[in-house]
């Protein structure tokens, strides 16, 4: 605990104020050197370092709001607090965050500390609930971009100038080669889009983006009225210098890397809401929140889709829980029971118009389901801090979440009473839900391959396997790889949802089904050979991922592998190894293969 000299009663709030104050400085300081090593291992190929810092610093947040809350509960217990006395304490804190160029990140702190002496709802007069004034009043004169005027300048020489601005402790392969590649593919692009004009300009974020292997220079080209993104990977192969990997010049490119469904990157980042204002202007179709989950601020992107849902009740009909002038005439929306097949371990409701899914526990699972609430919660976090290489969606996890009961389709509370009893408890006006996971809303792929034409449910069988084994080189098995646990995006992207039977590959046990020694066993309804819990055939997979027909006959002929054992136990062995296998967020048509 941080030592404090004895206040004046009429100061006592300022201590707590100070306590948080602190514990965000702290978090934030730590924040920063983590994202700032991540040049560093990148310049040194360590990629096992790069994978244990993105992890750690999901739980650094965790870490560092626990121990401020002890500190503050240990002074509380010598200043006992009432409403009005965190009245104070919020004023205080916006005080002394008033100029902070990331004082909607402290104040999200503040609201997390908050939460574990006040667990129920969002209260506005003692919690930063609504977003107070714009962003531009502290955002400052932090410069986030170097700008460069196109003009009759020759592109080679705006691309030499631009990775100067991020100098690395590490050879080229052949930076000149690779300058010429983005020059000719770029120029190729803006002839299409009509040839330049003297306005044209390019804006390059200052920061470089680190995930995985890659590092990523991130932009816009500013042409006439419009916005295009641009991306360039840079890679620092074995054996090799750095090089640039591709020039990604398309909306949905751009859109996927900065996905829902990838791990959040690594960037040194001074004005977050500076950051995330600039990379909305090329991603119209995210929401603020995801992006800001994007770029490593998930704790605030989740403040902010809280915010986002309150605005979602408003703009759909009225609602008990917001002011009187905020409401609209318009008929009220309600949750509903999301579309698709049922799951045996979460009821899954979400509302017509938002683009999220509300996944709850049951509390009672259907066999053969045979894992628990507590287990379910480990696959959850094993998710949340590990590589999702694009095919993991990402949730949210809110405790003592409150939501307005008008806005519950009869049939929706009543399955939410029968199914998880223990996990709500319904108001007067409210259904408070104690553990609810929240994930993008998308098509079960069953559902999508059913209502597709030929051409595009094959797509979707081709991405589907791909899915699968680029799970696997992260080391994640499924477990249940049944279509309707995978869902389809808006990019039509095939993303796994459904988390309680995931394993690690170097977990499982992948074998062979043995050959039958006699006729009794090749007939006999139940395994005649001994099955351990770890134990996986392969070969038994077609048989209950869907009814024969050309469907699975299509999947079988091209993916055919990840029916063998032999496949998944050479991948479990590169693993083991300490391999970290290539998992690229771009197709490979698009790179500068040499």
């Amino acid at each position: 605990m941080r030592n404090l000299a004895p206040a004046f009663n009429a100061l006592k709030h300022y201590d707590a104020t100070h306590q948080i104050l602190m514990g965000y400085m702290d978090y934030y300081y730590r924040f920063k050197l983590i994202t700032k090593r991540a040049r560093i291992r990148f310049e040194q190929r360590d990629w096992h370092g790069i994978q244990d810092d993105a992890k750690g610093r999901i739980d650094l947040y965790r870490d560092d709001v626990d121990e401020t809350a002890k500190e503050v509960a240990a002074l509380l217990r010598v200043y006992p607090a009432n409403d009005d006395f965190w009245v104070k304490v919020k004023a205080a804190y916006a005080e002394e965050i008033a100029h902070f160029s990331t004082r909607n990140i402290a104040e999200t702190f503040y609201n997390s500390v908050y939460r574990h002496f006040h667990q129920v709802g969002a209260n506005r007069e003692l919690m930063f609930v609504s977003r107070t004034g714009t962003y531009r009043e502290y955002q400052g004169h932090a410069v986030i971009s170097y700008d460069y005027d196109l003009g009759a300048r020759k592109l080679e020489d705006i691309l030499s100038e631009m990775l100067e601005q991020f100098p690395l402790n590490a050879d080229w392969d052949d930076r000149q080669a690779d300058i010429q590649l983005v020059a000719d593919r770029w120029q190729h692009h803006i002839d299409l889009l009509g040839g330049r004009s003297s306005k044209d300009r390019l804006e390059v974020l200052t920061s470089l983006f680190y995930r995985n292997k890659s590092a990523y220079i991130v932009g816009r080209f500013l042409k006439d009225d419009s916005i295009h993104p641009f991306i360039l990977p840079l890679l620092h192969p074995d054996g090799r210098g750095i090089l640039i990997d591709a020039l990604l010049l398309e909306a949905d490119q751009v859109t996927s890397i900065f996905s829902y469904h990838r791990s959040y990157f690594l960037a040194d980042i001074t004005v977050p809401s500076d950051m995330v204002d600039f990379l909305k202007t090329f991603m119209p179709t995210k929401e603020i929140s995801e992006l800001y989950n994007a770029i490593g601020f998930e704790k605030h992107g989740k403040t902010v889709f809280y915010r986002e849902l309150v605005r979602h009740f408003r703009l759909t009909g009225k609602s008990t829980n917001e002011p009187e002038e905020q409401r609209t005439n318009e008929p009220t929306e309600q949750f509903v029971t999301a579309p698709g097949i049922a799951g045996m371990v979460m009821y899954v409701f979400t509302m017509p118009k938002l683009n999220m899914v509300f996944k709850i526990i049951r509390d009672k699972f259907a066999p053969p389901k045979e894992v628990t609430p507590k287990i379910v919660k480990e696959k959850y976090e094993l998710v949340k801090r590990h590589d999702r290489v694009g095919r993991m969606a990402d949730s949210y996890l809110f405790e003592k979440l409150s939501l307005p009961l008008d806005r519950f389709d009869p049939a929706c509370l009543a399955e939410l009473r029968e199914t998880a009893a223990s996990k709500i408890e319904v108001t007067d006006d409210a259904v408070l839900i104690s553990h609810v996971y929240v994930e993008k809303k998308m098509t079960p792929l069953n559902i999508y391959i059913e209502e597709s034409n030929e051409a595009d449910a094959q797509k979707a069988l081709r991405d589907y396997g791909r899915a699968i084994k680029q799970l696997a080189a992260a080391n994640i098995f499924p477990g249940d790889l049944l279509l309707k646990n995978f869902g389809v995006t808006r990019v039509k992207r095939v993303v796994f949802y459904d988390y309680d039977e995931i394993e690690l590959v170097t977990d499982c046990n992948f074998r062979h089904i043995p050959e039958a020694r006699t006729y009794e066993q090749e007939m006999a309804s139940q395994p005649w050979y001994s099955v351990r819990p770890n134990d996986v055939f392969p070969e038994e997979f077609p048989g209950f991922l869907m009814r024969a027909g050309p469907n699975l006959s299509y999947l079988c002929k091209k993916h055919s592998d990840i029916f063998d054992a032999d496949f998944w136990n050479e991948l479990k062995r590169r693993i083991e190894a300490g391999e970290i296998m290539d998992v690229f967020p771009y197709r490979t048509g698009f790179r500068f293969l040499r």
